[in-house]
C-alpha cells in the first residue's frame, strides 16, 4: 500500500508540500513557503516534519514560491537527490530562488544589526546561495508528456496546468504487488479564460486525486467585464489625476497585465502618461516568456502582434522598465498621471510597498488587485476594507480607491474545477487542498452534488493509503 501525508496548503493557500511513502521509496511533491503575514511565514523556519536526508524525490508542479520556495532549505537540512520539474520550471526556478533567496539573506542582515544594537543574539540565515545552486545543480526538466520512471516502481508524466509557464499536472504511477495505482496532483490549474497560457489538460483516469480549491467557492468575473473595469479605473484615476497601483506576481499575473494593457492602449483605453513595470523579476521573467513561446497561446499572441519580452514597448509604446533602486524612487515623484506594476502581488514585500507609502493616502489614486490575497497579508487587508495599515513601523490611511478584478486570476474559477473533476470516474478519491477551509467546503459540496463525487479536506498531518 502507498501512504500519502499532507504537511502543506492543508486548509490553507500557501506551503505546498505532499509526502508519498511507497516500496521503500519516499516522495515528495512540491515544497512550498508559508505566505502570508509574519506567523504563517515564521513557520518556513520551522523543522520539517520529515527527514530531508530520507527522501528519494522531489517532484515539482510549477515555480511559485508557495510550491517550491523551500527548496534550498531542503537541500541545506540534508537532501540531495533530484528535483522533477519541467523544463520551464528549471529556468525559471533560477529566477525566483536567487530573489527569494536575495530577500531573505537581507532581513536577516537587518535583523541582526537590530539585535545587535539591542544586545541579542545574532540569528542564522534559513539557507545561503550556495543552497539555491544546489536546487539548481539538481533539477531534471521533463517534456511534458514524456514518462520518466524515478525508480523501478514509480513512473512521473506531466500534463500542462496552464497555470503559468511550466506548470504542471502530476501524474505518479505506482506499481505494487502487481497492481498499478494512479495518482494526479492537479497542482494549480490555470483559468481557461485567461490569456497567454492554453487551457489546463484533462485527465481521465486516478485511484486518487489531489486538486485544488483557491476558488472552490465562487467563479471568476468574465474577461469583458474585468478588462471594462480595468479601463474605467485607469478613466477615472487619469481624470483625477491619480496613480494607479497593480500590485503583481512577478510570474504570470505581471505578463498578463501587460498584455491586458497592450490591448487596452491599442483600443484608446489608456490615458496615461507612462506604465512602469518596475519589477527587475518580472523584467527577467518576461524575458524568459520568449524562450516558451510555444507554450503560449497563439491565439491571444496575435492580439498584440508582438512576441512577448522581445520587447513590450512595440505593443506598449509608454512602457518604461525600471531595474535600478534609483529608478524605482524616482517613481515617487510623480503624483499622477502614471500606472505602476511592481510586486509583491500581496503586498508583503518588494518594491509596491513604497509606492503604497506614497499613493494609498491619496483619495485621487487608484490601487488594482488582479490576484488572489491571502489570509494574513497587506493585501487582504486593503482589500477587506482596512481604514489604516501600517507599513515601515508607520500608520497609513487607505484613502486610495481599491478595484478588485477577480477575471485576471491564473487560477481556476469554481466552474472550470467542477468541469476538470467531471472527467474523472464517481469512484476515484478526491482530497482537496491548496484552499482556505471554507473555499474547500463549498467546492467539496458542489462535488457531491453536482457530480456524485465524495471528497474528503485533509487537516495538515493527516495521511491515507492507496
Amino acid at each position: 500500500m502507498a501512504k500519502l501525508t499532507f504537511w502543506g496548503a492543508a486548509q490553507e493557500v500557501t506551503g505546498s508540500s505532499h509526502l508519498i511513502e511507497t516500496g521503500g521509496l519516499r516522495i515528495l511533491l512540491d515544497c512550498g513557503m508559508h505566505q502570508g503575514g509574519r506567523q504563517s511565514e515564521r513557520r518556513n523556519g520551522e523543522p520539517f516534519p520529515f527527514n530531508p536526508s530520507q527522501l528519494d524525490a522531489v517532484v515539482l508542479s510549477h515555480g511559485h514560491l508557495d510550491h517550491s520556495g523551500l527548496l534550498p532549505r531542503l537541500f541545506k537540512d540534508g537532501y540531495k537527490g533530484p528535483v522533477y520539474c519541467t523544463d520551464a520550471t528549471r529556468n525559471l526556478l533560477a529566477i525566483m530562488l536567487e530573489d527569494s533567496a536575495n530577500l531573505h539573506l537581507r532581513d536577516v542582515e537587518w535583523e541582526n544589526k537590530r539585535r545587535k544594537r539591542a544586545g541579542k543574539p545574532e540569528i542564522e540565515p534559513w539557507y545561503d546561495m550556495e543552497d539555491v545552486l544546489h536546487v539548481l545543480e539538481h533539477c531534471v526538466g521533463i517534456p511534458y508528456h514524456e514518462t520518466r520512471t524515478i525508480s523501478g516502481h514509480v513512473a512521473l508524466y506531466f500534463h500542462d496546468a496552464a497555470h503559468i509557464i511550466g506548470s504542471a499536472i502530476v501524474e505518479l504511477q505506482i506499481e505494487e504487488g502487481g497492481r498499478t495505482k494512479k495518482l494526479v496532483f492537479s497542482g494549480d490549474l490555470g483559468n481557461a479564460d485567461a490569456v497567454l497560457m492554453k487551457d489546463p489538460e484533462i485527465v481521465q483516469d486516478a485511484d486518487v486525486v489531489l486538486m485544488e480549491g483557491t476558488y472552490g467557492d465562487r467563479n471568476h468575473r468574465t474577461m469583458d467585464n474585468t478588462l471594462e473595469e480595468l479601463g474605467a479605473a485607469l478613466q477615472q484615476a487619469s481624470e483625477e489625476k491619480g496613480n494607479v497601483l497593480i500590485p503583481a506576481f512577478a510570474v504570470g499575473r505581471t505578463q498578463e497585465m501587460l498584455f491586458h494593457l497592450g490591448v487596452l492602449y491599442k483600443q484608446g483605453k489608456v490615458p496615461q502618461q507612462k506604465v512602469f513595470l518596475d519589477s527587475p523579476m518580472g523584467i527577467e521573467v518576461t524575458r524568459l516568456y520568449t524562450d516558451y513561446m510555444d507554450l503560449l497561446d497563439p491565439e491571444d499572441l496575435k492580439k498584440v502582434s508582438a512576441r512577448l519580452g522581445d520587447d513590450p514597448k512595440s505593443y506598449l509604446p509608454i512602457l518604461t522598465l525600471t531595474e535600478s533602486t534609483e529608478d524605482s524612487m524616482a517613481i515617487n515623484r510623480i503624483k499622477g498621471g502614471v500606472v505602476i506594476i511592481a510586486g509583491s502581488g500581496m503586498c508583503n514585500g518588494g518594491r509596491i510597498r513604497h509606492h503604497l507609502k506614497h499613493n494609498i493616502w491619496r483619495p485621487e489614486c487608484h490601487i488594482v488587485f488582479p490576484g488572489f490575497q491571502a489570509k494574513g497579508t497587506l493585501g487582504r487587508q486593503i482589500v477587506e476594507g482596512e481604514k489604516h495599515v501600517k507599513m515601515f513601523g508607520s500608520d497609513f490611511a487607505v484613502k486610495a480607491k481599491v478595484h478588485t478584478l477577480g477575471g485576471f486570476s491564473a487560477h481556476a474559477g469554481q466552474s472550470q474545477l467542477l468541469e476538470w473533476a467531471s472527467n474523472f470516474k464517481q469512484s476515484t478519491r478526491f482530497y482537496l487542498v491548496h484552499g482556505e477551509l471554507e473555499a474547500l467546503q463549498v467546492l467539496q459540496q458542489k462535488l457531491h452534488g453536482n457530480l456524485g463525487i465524495t471528497a474528503e479536506i485533509p487537516a495538515e498531518g493527516t495521511s491515507m493509503v492507496f
